[in-house]
């Protein structure tokens, strides 16, 4: 592990490429079914205008012309190092087949592009898309994102996901038996969850064979029902430091095996309401490390004699 304490994505990008690899968020598709009505219509009760997708190109320009915009976005921060094509907003899986296909083969061509991430829904795997991942996988690297957020049943229903647990099981283990890496998002602070929830949730999401985990602390953004619950006083925001301790205990019971692809998330500036800590990131990333560093904290320990 690059800093000794757990297997970042940045220590899994350089055992597979022998360099840093940035990720350009790009876009394919513009809703998901818990918006067009076929699943729901409001979408998940944290879910932003833009799919989860803010810093994401628009899904109106050519995957081509989105990779050259991201690349230069990010040229004063990357030198010699290589991307990774992130299909980021909203359900990537969830559009006209002949545009998804085109979309992820423009990436996976793409000359600059080392390796794909596609962020979906687990109900949103058809046989034909199934088929086309693992076809691109086998030209370039992919892993695929699944938003499993949390396995409570009660936090399944307030935060409207819109799907049963056995649905991101079932869908973890058909993308695996494809050779397909499966990365699996979860929100730490979701109203009504405690420490223990949070823990079972991440089982759950080891136990039906995930690759890797995104941990990310619960943002209260504008113009989401999210937020009129916080302004109604439904929602408790966690301090640095409590998010920190939970982390540290979530860490230590993730088997070392597995990839931490993230340890919290940042919200827009602009559409943050709460907590409004969340946003100094180079600030949060300091104390969360050095947090892991007073008190010992060491991926999978919890598993050592």
């Amino acid at each position: 592990m690059d800093n000794k304490r757990y297997r970042s994505l940045n220590d899994y990008f350089r055992e597979h490429f022998s360099k840093k690899v940035y990720k350009l968020a790009l876009s394919v598709s513009n809703t998901c079914p818990n918006r067009d009505g076929t699943v729901g219509f409001d979408g998940c009760i944290f879910c932003s205008g833009q799919g989860s997708g803010d810093f994401a190109e628009k899904c109106d320009l050519s995957v081509v012309e989105q990779i050259n915009n991201a690349k230069q976005r990010v040229a004063k921060k990357i030198k010699n190092g290589a991307y990774c094509a992130y299909f980021q907003s909203f359900t990537s899986t969830y559009c006209e087949y002949p545009k998804m296909k085109k979309a992820f083969f423009d990436a996976v061509n793409h000359p600059d592009i080392v390796c794909l991430s596609i962020a979906t829904r687990p109900d949103c795997l058809a046989q034909n898309v199934l088929e086309l991942l693992e076809e691109i996988n086998k030209i370039k690297p992919l892993t695929v994102e699944l938003g499993l957020q949390s396995s409570k049943q009660e936090t399944v229903e307030y935060i409207r996901r819109g799907y049963p647990n056995e649905v991101y099981a079932d869908a973890v283990k058909k993308l695996k038996s494809r050779g397909i890496e499966v990365v699996t998002h979860l929100i730490i602070g979701l109203p009504n969850e405690t420490e223990e929830d949070v823990l079972r949730s991440l089982d759950f999401a080891i136990q039906s064979g995930t690759d890797g985990v995104k941990l990310q602390l619960l943002h209260i953004l504008e113009d989401t029902d999210l937020a009129d619950e916080y302004k109604k006083g439904r929602v408790d925001m966690m301090s640095l430091e409590e998010y920190a301790r939970i982390l540290g205990v979530c860490i230590n019971h993730i088997p070392k095996n597995i990839i931490i692809h993230r340890l919290t998330g940042d919200g827009a500036k602009k559409h943050l309401i709460a907590p409004m800590w969340s946003a100094d990131k180079k600030r949060v990333l300091n104390y969360i490390n050095h947090y892991f560093e007073e008190n010992n904290i060491i991926q999978g320990s919890c598993f050592e004699e």
